[in-house]
């Protein structure tokens, strides 16, 4: 009877054992590509980070540390040394060298139709030497301080893989990484199922399993982890934080973010833009953007701080900029404006439009916190302030197809620094769009401006931290002085889990399921 107790005590055990070794990830963006090199934003990232490594990375709280590289210095003014960390392994028993890195290097101009190029992150490097299997040069067309950051955000493929195309990384054959976890199926906008890499040279996860899926719908998200179908989700939603942090069954884990929503206005147009015209319904021309007067006035139509207690639920911090307070390059002289309905008026009287105009704004409906009342939220500041503005919001990856071909006249996105300093952020959504150089490699709206980018460019090249702190400072006012863009809000990241599980939160806000471990 005892044998029999014992055996039927392990029988009742083993589906929780067996749940232990799997963790359930809810995200609430869709991961469009397994291709690390497609598309440059949030959700592809964190996915990717799960699967491949970068030379260098970030830490949860934005500290640059070795990664695949062990140690990197300068040995010219213009040339980068890395010594590369021994004994790596590709998931399928390869091992990683310098090799890798160059052909990481070549492949990214090359990656065909990319919404968002990763090329913005090696726009410096013109030549890459291999000394030895461990030690690869990089030389540079100028001075690039920034390149060691810049590349923690380069996915690092096998070399042996050839020049595949996107869809041979979705369907597998190219996703060989050197990550904590392989890919074992990927499914673009719905789930993918992970493996650990027994093979890792790092910490090893605590999941022999990942189910990563990705749950859109806010309210889905939340009553999936509550009704314990989930083991973590982020994005909770804003109308949920405080309802889950009072939840006995619920851990919250949160920290602030780096991520700005912003309104882009079209700059591509210098005729009629697409969704502007009269209040009767006729095209203008020329385009009323890029009258300096008309973007002052649809900045201040905009209550930020409304945006924050209303719609965010204080779980976002208002904003002109790309950097938080207190942060490198933060401009504390450039706060965020209090509305002035009768400044916006005045002002769009005086750029010729003294009754308004009508405009219709685009977003998303499942991409970022709120996405779709943020925009309706702008929408009704505007037509407050004359400006008769129409909201039409769908699934984010159709949106941003549209988007990125200058299809909208004005339009709510987002941007998520992951380097810890604003340059990344300012050359690709602010700097003047170049395909070949990887500069302004989402800017959708194709702002230009001359002064911005040289002073970006030179604030780049400057090796003391202290002097190109000052120079970014100055682009910075630049940018906001001359409204390049709308930012409204500073995004706060929160995610939730059920007991057992502990997570690290990080500023750059990829959900990665290394982050996840079982609580003591």
């Amino acid at each position: 009877m005892k044998k029999l107790t014992i055996a039927l005590c392990a029988i009742t055990l083993l589906p929780a054992l067996a749940h232990a070794q799997t963790l359930r990830f809810g995200v609430g963006a869709q991961v469009t590509s397994a291709d690390p090199h497609y598309h440059n934003i949030g959700p592809n990232n964190a996915f990717s980070g799960m699967v491949y490594d970068r030379l260098t990375d970030m830490t949860p709280g934005g500290r640059l540390v070795p990664s695949l590289a062990l140690s990197w210095r300068t040995i010219a003014v213009d040339v980068w040394e890395f010594k590369l960390r021994p004994g790596v392994k590709f998931h399928n028993g390869a091992d990683f060298t310098a090799a890798d890195v160059a052909a990481t290097i070549a492949r990214v101009p090359k990656v065909i139709n990319s919404p968002g190029s990763f090329q913005t992150y090696l726009q410096p490097i013109i030549k890459v030497e291999i000394i030895d299997p461990l030690t690869v040069r990089l030389h540079t067309r100028a001075p690039a301080p920034l390149l060691p950051g810049d590349l923690a955000q380069v996915p690092i493929i096998a070399g042996s893989v050839g020049t595949p195309g996107s869809d041979e990384f979705n369907s597998g054959v190219a996703a060989i990484g050197t990550g904590p976890f392989r890919m074992e199926k990927f499914e673009a906008g719905n789930k993918a199922v992970l493996r650990r890499n027994d093979l890792y040279w790092g910490t090893k996860p605590a999941w022999a399993q990942v189910d990563y899926r990705m749950v859109t719908n806010s309210a889905s998200r939340a009553s999936a982890i509550l009704a314990g179908d989930l083991d973590i989700i982020d994005q909770v939603p804003t109308s949920d934080v405080e309802r889950l942090r009072k939840e006995p069954k619920i851990t919250i884990s949160e920290i602030d973010s780096m991520r700005i929503m912003y309104v882009a206005l079209d700059r591509a147009h210098a005729g009629p833009s697409p969704f502007i015209t009269t209040l009767d319904g006729k095209p203008i021309d020329p385009n009323p953007l890029n009258d300096i007067r008309v973007r002052q006035a649809l900045s201040l139509a905009l209550d930020r701080d409304a945006i924050v207690a209303r719609v965010m639920e204080g779980v976002a911090t208002a904003t002109v900029q790309m950097m938080p307070p207190g942060t490198y390059a933060y401009v504390a002289d450039r706060p965020a404006p209090k509305a002035d309905l009768a400044a916006s008026r005045k002002l769009l009287a005086d750029a010729g439009f003294p009754n308004g105009f009508a405009i219709t704004l685009h977003g998303s409906n499942d991409r970022y916190p709120n996405d779709s009342r943020i925009a309706q939220a702008v929408g009704q500041m505007w037509t407050r302030a004359g400006v008769r503005t129409s909201v039409e919001v769908a699934p984010y990856a159709s949106f941003i197809t549209k988007a990125s071909r200058q299809e909208f006249s004005a339009f709510l996105v987002s941007w998520g620094s992951s380097t810890g300093e604003p340059t990344a952020g300012l050359r690709s959504v602010l700097g003047t769009f170049d395909a070949k150089t990887g500069f302004g490699s989402v800017n959708r709206f194709r702002y230009s401006n001359p002064a911005f980018d040289a002073g970006l460019l030179a604030a780049m090249a400057e090796g003391d931290d202290a002097k190109r702190e000052t120079m970014l400072q100055a682009v910075t006012r630049l940018a906001v002085d001359d409204v390049a863009f709308l930012p409204t809000h500073l995004q706060k990241n929160v995610w939730a889990m059920r007991p057992g599980f502990a997570h690290t939160p990080r500023i750059d806000e990829r959900s990665l399921a290394q982050d996840v471990t079982i609580s003591k």
